[in-house]
């Protein structure tokens, strides 16, 4: 695998969203002693909406998939989600992607006919029951 020199603007954006104050929040899944995921919530930014929270990211290394590291993950996001207040919650992935679609599928997301950056993401969403 070819090694990438580091994106220190990439970095800067991270530092700045880890010390993000609440509604922010990220998680962090740890495998035999290893980081193996993570996960991170806030309002909504694209759209703007105080109702419309966001999954702002979740990732899992491939080596741990299929071990229920993403569905712990994405239960904590969402409880964490409606507790704070949101109706609804979305998530932008990428078009391209089949396995995470699948992924937001199968824990309860629906596509919901955004798209932005020229269809390159598109937009799923979530309700939460009152």
């Amino acid at each position: 695998m070819p090694v990438r020199p580091f994106n220190f603007d990439r970095i800067e954006c991270w530092r700045r969203d880890l010390d993000a104050p609440l509604p922010y929040r990220w998680w962090v899944a740890e495998y035999a002693g290893t980081v193996a995921g993570f996960a991170g919530i806030g309002p909504s930014r694209d759209p703007i909406d105080p109702e419309l929270g966001e999954l702002d990211t979740i990732a899992v290394d491939p080596r741990h998939w299929r071990l229920g590291i993403g569905r712990a993950l994405m239960a904590t996001a969402l409880k964490q989600l409606e507790a704070d207040g949101y109706q609804a919650a979305i998530l932008w992935t990428l078009a391209n992607y089949p396995q995470g679609q699948y992924f937001y599928k199968a824990t309860g997301w629906y596509r919901d006919g955004g798209s932005r950056h020229k269809h390159s993401q598109i937009r799923y969403r979530r309700s939460f029951a009152n």
